[in-house]
């Protein structure tokens, strides 16, 4: 015989179409199945007691579905115009069903564990129980234990009593799952006659590194870490909290894992120029953990959309120097701030990054000191700070899109010789070299003074070059 143990009213059981034979309702709300006569294939009813455990871990079903079949229309049933008949009223059929559920006799589960879902800390022991009930006449000896599908060996096991097995579990590791660890208790034969979910793990920890962003001042997106350990083995809810600093009630964030495992989003209704006190509480079967307060203002966590129009193009003939301009993030433009910008730009064959630091708030730089014939990619980002005369550094937007450009290649032919002039022009030749290798250096600063040098320079030795390779006709080789 088995037992189901339902949940009442919201637990029923459906019937309809399913081949389930009729069956006495106990009133605790439980069904009882003769052998069998158990439910078919659609029943959905509750049966954590039972062994309606998965493989990932306890499962807690629940059906809230009606124990009286209803008729249902076709898909194409029309009702005919006019009044039709009157429905029978809901009571008179209700009210034997409700008759019945209380003069029905109690029935015995089959058995039953105790302690039922203990939650415990990892390292603890536990000695579980497993009582069977009489009326179905096994014995201690005839029954063993499983968890997570694992039998136990019996030298853990003691008998407590004629109906009574006891299991004995020693330095419990961290749950498989957070949804707990399956132990279950078994006849003989391998029928599941109770179950039992465990939940070993820790206590959430407090969170730490809270930080938040503002996308164009329209939103607030908060992240934060679970904590130096982070594992605590058991399901672990994460609340984000926020108030106005001097008045106003608590507020819950709703979006959460928008920006990463721990992260929750604020999509509107924030005030500027008033500062904000966040918080995130961690909470699971072990405890509770808040962290620390963290006071901040919109406007000094503003962050944007990358710069809009990159463009890379060359610098005329100049074989090391490549010119990149773009347009300020326009979801800012109506707003009082200043902006700085970075860049950064690697050769097509690297995965190395180099950046420039020092663009400032101009939308325009040149890059030098590159290889001729070379393809580069260029990527620029923005930090909006200073707005309504904030203090505070701002927040780096996230990339550009990487834009591609190359430089010219080299006119001198490979292998050429290099000629060199005379002895009375090799001190000056050095002299313009470490000069001007001096302003090729701090060039990458978008100096427009360096540039300017530096471009004549470079024009005028790629003119020298050409001059200098060029064979008269009049010459013999």
């Amino acid at each position: 015989m088995l037992w189901v143990r339902g949940g009442g009213e919201k637990n029923r059981e459906q019937t309809a179409g399913t081949g389930a034979k009729p069956r006495t309702p106990s009133p605790e709300g439980g069904v009882f199945y003769p052998p069998g006569g158990g439910p078919g294939p659609g029943w959905a009813g509750r049966g954590r007691h039972l062994g309606f455990w998965q493989s990932g871990g306890c499962s807690d079903l629940l059906g809230t579905s009606p124990d009286v079949p209803v008729r249902s229309r076709s898909p194409g049933h029309r009702r005919a115009p006019g009044p039709g008949p009157a429905m029978p009223p809901l009571l008179p059929l209700l009210l034997p069903l409700c008759l019945r559920l209380l003069h029905a006799e109690p029935l015995a589960y089959p058995a039953v564990i105790s302690p039922q879902d203990p939650t415990l800390l990892i390292g603890s022991s536990l000695t579980a129980t497993c009582t069977v009930s009489a009326d179905f006449h096994l014995r201690a000896e005839d029954l063993y234990w499983t968890l997570n599908g694992r039998r136990l060996p019996a030298a853990s096991y003691a008998a407590l009593g004629p109906t009574t097995l006891s299991v004995a579990l020693a330095r419990l590791n961290g749950s498989k799952q957070q949804s707990g660890d399956n132990l279950v208790c078994h006849s003989r034969d391998g029928g599941i006659l109770a179950g039992s979910c465990l939940y070993v793990g820790l206590p959430p920890e407090k969170p730490v590194n809270i930080s938040c962003w503002s996308k164009n001042m329209k939103d607030l997106t908060c992240k934060w870490a679970p904590g130096t350990e982070g594992e605590t083995f058991l399901h672990t809810n994460y609340t984000l909290k926020y108030k106005l600093r001097w008045y106003g009630r608590d507020n819950t964030c709703q979006e959460y894992h928008t920006a990463g495992p721990y992260s929750c989003h604020i999509p509107k209704d924030l005030a500027l120029f008033t500062p904000y006190e966040i918080w995130v509480e961690a909470s699971n079967r072990l405890g509770v953990a808040v962290s620390d307060v963290v006071m901040l203002d919109i406007l000094d966590v503003v962050t944007t959309d990358p710069p809009a129009d990159v463009h890379v193009s060359r610098v005329g003939d100049l074989e090391d120097q490549l010119s990149v301009r773009w347009s300020s993030p326009p979801a800012l433009k109506d707003f009082l701030f200043q902006a700085k910008y970075q860049i950064q730009y690697r050769v097509e064959d690297s995965s190395e990054w180099k950046v420039v630091d020092d663009v400032g708030n101009q939308t325009s730089c040149r890059l030098a000191g590159l290889r001729p014939g070379t393809v580069y990619f260029v990527q620029v980002r923005c930090n909006p700070f200073g707005i309504y005369g904030s203090k505070k550094a701002g927040i780096w937007s996230d990339w550009s899109n990487p834009t591609a450009a190359s430089t010219p290649r080299s006119e001198r032919a490979a292998g050429g010789c290099d000629p060199k002039g005379g002895e009375q022009n090799t001190t000056l030749r050095r002299e313009l070299k470490q000069f001007f290798g001096w302003v090729k250096k701090h060039a990458y600063g978008c100096s427009n003074l360096s540039i300017k040098l530096y471009d004549q320079w470079r024009v005028w030795l790629q003119k020298s070059h050409k001059t200098r390779n060029q064979v008269l006709p009049g010459d013999k080789l």
